[in-house]
């Protein structure tokens, strides 16, 4: 997938310069903002070897697992299952990923077990045959060196990589529903993934937070954190993807912080007026 550099994205780029210079919790390692129709960059913020080299997806590998489990019938609607937490489950999330879940808690409280759950149900040849024909990354699914444990979450710190240019690439599809699963799975996404209004923009995403490694392990004073997804103004739709890094264990996670930080910054990164 090809994404062009507008001159708009230049002008964007000068107009926050001044952010740049801000104390700041995190590093911008890389902020992409194209149109998702023709996919022409209107905003880029880091190197162009940050904005391709490839990390964990984290979380935000929730999107296709979202996609996979309603094609696939998994995922009946937003409320729909309804699975409950066993005591061998992930919990580090705390007291609310130990409650009774459906599909809308699942992406509210980003719960790991939930996606787990899907990702066993689709099988190991399902999972991989899916993230395969998403293009998703480097399509790896298959977990930790030598522990065949991709579904458990071959998308936290493992296996699967996929860079920003590469996120806007797959998100594209996605928004332009180009991906070979039914209607009913992109109508789910739509109402799992709405994040609120900046102006007069509409915005879904999903947060991501990990770290370096492929062995699983969490390290926070290096963290990664990912914001990906899409914005619906006035029938201008735009794919964007933001991936900081910390220097130093900070709260709230990566991830919450690099969306926070993109919804403040969004109308100086999209509302610049054309000359």
């Amino acid at each position: 997938m090809t994404f062009r550099l507008s001159s708009r994205a230049v002008g964007a780029t000068l107009f926050l310069s001044a952010l740049a210079g801000a104390p700041a919790q995190a590093a911008v390692l890389c902020t992409v903002v194209a149109d998702a129709a023709d996919g022409r960059i209107v905003f880029q913020q880091g190197t162009q070897q940050a904005c391709n080299t490839r990390y964990t997806p984290a979380s935000t590998f929730k999107l296709p697992i979202a996609l996979m489990g309603a094609d696939a019938g998994v995922l009946k609607g937003p409320h729909e299952p309804v699975w409950n937490y066993q005591s061998s489950y992930p919990d580090w999330g705390g007291d609310a990923w130990r409650e009774p879940t459906d599909p809308a808690r699942w992406i509210k409280y980003s719960v790991v077990w939930y996606s787990q759950l899907i990702a066993r149900a689709l099988g190991q040849e399902g999972f991989q045959r899916y993230t395969t024909a998403f293009h998703y990354g480097n399509e790896d699914v298959s977990g930790e060196p030598g522990k065949h444990n991709g579904t458990d979450g071959a998308w936290i710190i493992s296996s699967l990589r996929i860079s920003p240019l590469e996120q806007l690439a797959f998100l594209r599809k996605v928004v332009n529903r180009q991906l070979p699963v039914k209607p009913a799975a992109y109508d789910l996404a739509e109402n799992l993934f709405e994040v609120g209004k900046v102006g007069d923009w509409r915005l879904f995403g999903k947060t991501g937070t990990g770290s370096p490694g492929d062995n699983g392990v969490y390290t926070s004073a290096n963290a990664y954190g990912w914001f990906v997804g899409w914005a619906r103004k006035d029938g201008r739709q735009l794919v964007f993807a933001r991936l900081v890094q910390d220097e130093r264990t900070t709260k709230p996670n990566a991830g919450l912080r690099a969306r926070d930080d993109l919804m403040r910054d969004w109308p100086a990164m999209v509302d610049v007026p054309r000359k």
